[in-house]
């Protein structure tokens, strides 16, 4: 089966999210984009599942046709957390700590930006994590309002606890405006951490 997906104007990640939906379907998809960053996260997607990409251009964008056994699926990545690399696979859960509603260091709008799109991704990527915990001004992330909303109430419905701290809640007098998740505590968030076989930190 053949898809086509048109994703120009889109900004990332949706044309990758896109076009990894339609490979759930068909063995051939072509992606429709308008530059040169989605060409390389399509190509890179397309590498990551064992397929060969074809890229060309015409007037309309850019055309890349993704078709399944073409190429070697390139080695996973090793994910960067705060706990340390061993041999074997860590046996604990894994879980997300969010201490900020920005994603790196930059202007507030573009890390605001970015978490949301980090989240958008977090539905489509495997493994799933089974805790996020939210804290200082990563509560904003699940109060009402917040863009992230959406995608983070889905990753609640797919069975992740999502915890905030009561006390950061608190603070940013968002304990009533709390929207998806649980009100949890520095015991709790304390032994999540702890007891994690990773932890990844945004």
């Amino acid at each position: 089966m053949k898809k086509t997906v048109d994703a120009r104007g889109l900004s990332c990640p949706q044309p990758v999210v896109l076009t990894l939906k339609a490979l759930d379907l068909a063995d051939e998809v072509t992606t429709l984009v308008d530059n040169q960053a989605a060409v390389e996260n399509v190509t890179r997607l397309a590498h990551s599942k064992g397929c060969s990409v074809e890229v060309s251009e015409k007037e309309d964008g850019i055309y890349l046709t993704l078709k399944r056994g073409g190429a070697p699926a390139e080695p996973a990545a090793i994910g960067h957390g705060v706990a340390g690399s061993t041999a074997e696979a860590p046996a604990g859960p894994l879980v997300v700590f969010v201490p900020s509603d920005c994603f790196g260091r930059g202007p507030s709008e573009l890390g605001e930006r970015l978490m949301g799109a980090f989240f958008h991704s977090l539905l489509e990527v495997r493994p799933k994590p089974q805790t996020i915990i939210f804290m200082n001004s990563g509560v904003k992330l699940v109060a009402q309002g917040s863009r992230a909303l959406d995608d983070l109430e889905a990753l609640a419905a797919q069975g992740i606890d999502v915890l905030a701290c009561g006390t950061c809640l608190g603070y940013f007098e968002l304990t009533e405006k709390l929207a998806v998740g649980r009100v949890s505590n520095m015991y709790d968030i304390a032994t999540a951490l702890l007891e994690a076989g990773k932890v990844v930190e945004l």
